[in-house]
């Protein structure tokens, strides 16, 4: 098994409501949208696992966020680092899904720097859909990426169909969340030791008060371990 950053996402579609949730090597949260003709009549969450002690409040915020706000209308509504980014990304992808008629699984993997060079890759229910090949923030690879920086994608995520769209910026924003396996954040370690503003969590007036949490993290290459392996329709995968 190749050393790297995993990352799983489920979303469930049903009548009436819809989930989404996630684990990686840092995070294990779930989000569930209730919903009638379009507009969501309530918002719930669950941080099964977080980083940081002030993480749990985040999940209040997501309430206010989207409370009342059409489907249609969840990618506009804005607020993000206002919010648990990855909470709000959660409720994107549910929103986008609502309609759905089946889950959708998206698999990612980042692979630990080798010379400076990167592997992604992201499949779609269990099919292959991206892999790139990165250094530093450059791509190596596909063809039609070489030469690009991550922070350049946008114009090439405008050009995607909605799947391909969705797809593209799940494996971005996972190829920046894997860095963290550069740095040691031992129990303890204060907030404040990351820039600040970037999401609930690290806001002013609140990052002084946060810490690392102890066993907060999971290294998902140790043999048999797999993000989000105890939902049943992964455990005979």
């Amino acid at each position: 098994m190749k050393p790297g950053y995993r990352r799983r996402i489920v979303i469930d579609p049903a009548p009436g409501h819809v989930s989404a949730e996630l684990e990686d090597d840092y995070h294990r949260m779930l989000v569930t949208l209730t919903h009638a003709d379009g507009v969501v009549t309530a918002v719930t969450s669950d941080m099964k696992r977080n980083p940081w002690t002030m993480c749990p409040g985040a999940m209040d915020q997501l309430q206010r966020t989207f409370t009342g706000v059409k489907l249609a209308d969840f990618a506009r509504r804005g607020e993000k680092t206002q919010n648990c980014t990855h909470l709000h990304d959660l409720s994107l992808f549910a929103a986008a899904h609502a309609a759905d008629s089946a889950p959708v699984a998206y698999d990612i993997l980042v692979t630990d720097a080798v010379d400076g060079v990167r592997e992604a890759s992201l499949t779609r229910n269990g099919a292959p859909c991206l892999a790139w090949t990165l250094k530093g923030e450059e791509f190596l690879a596909p063809a039609d990426l070489a030469g690009r920086h991550m922070g350049q994608l946008n114009e090439v995520i405008a050009q995607q169909d909605k799947a391909g769209a969705e797809a593209m910026r799940i494996l971005r924003w996972a190829s920046l969340i894997a860095h963290g396996r550069t740095r040691a954040m031992p129990a303890g370690m204060p907030a404040t030791d990351f820039p600040l503003g970037s999401c609930f969590n690290f806001q002013t007036g609140r990052a002084e008060e946060s810490f690392r949490r102890p066993g907060a993290d999971i290294d998902f290459s140790q043999p048999g371990a797999a993000p989000l392996a105890d939902r049943p329709e992964f455990q005979n995968t």
